[in-house]
């Protein structure tokens, strides 16, 4: 079997949320390995009650499986962080409008973020509420060109 071949399709399969990044580069997909019926996939997801995990899970097995059966493994230890998320989903996350976190998940209680707009790249902004459309992300608003945003807070 052709692991690299199913890295690259895995490295395909849009998070269903933010659909800009893949599983792979949102740091979901933990583990790819070879088993003797086929695939297993390892995915932790972003948080453990994540609505869109059977979505996902449905999602890697449909990606996959030309190389056979795909078995999807959660492992919800140690819990998903952001730290996880690739440079290139880091990117691709400030290019569809959600600032990345801006620092680790470890410095996060010690630091207030300064964000800069990600359409303006003003850095007056404000926070308006401490979640956004889901619990991971929290809802700003730049104060130059009024535009609202998400961030994607620390985990």
């Amino acid at each position: 079997m052709n692991l690299a071949a199913a890295r690259a399709k895995l490295n395909a399969v849009p998070d269903p949320e933010i659909p800009a990044v893949s599983l792979v580069e949102l740091g979901i997909v933990r583990e790819l390995r070879e088993i003797a019926s086929g695939l297993e996939v390892v995915l932790t997801p972003t948080y453990s009650g994540c609505p869109a995990t059977e979505l996902i899970a449905d999602d890697v097995r449909a990606a996959l499986a030309e190389f056979g059966d795909v078995t999807v493994t959660m492992q919800r230890a140690p819990a998903w962080s952001t730290d996880w998320i690739t440079p290139e989903g880091r990117a691709k996350l400030q290019q569809y409008g959600i600032v990345p976190p801006q620092c680790s998940s470890e410095q996060a209680i010690h630091i207030v973020p300064r964000l800069r707009c990600p359409r303006c790249d003003s850095g007056r902004t404000e926070q308006l509420s401490r979640f956004g459309s889901t619990a991971c992300k929290s809802t700003w608003r730049c104060i130059e060109c009024l535009e609202p945003f998400e961030y994607f807070k620390p985990i």
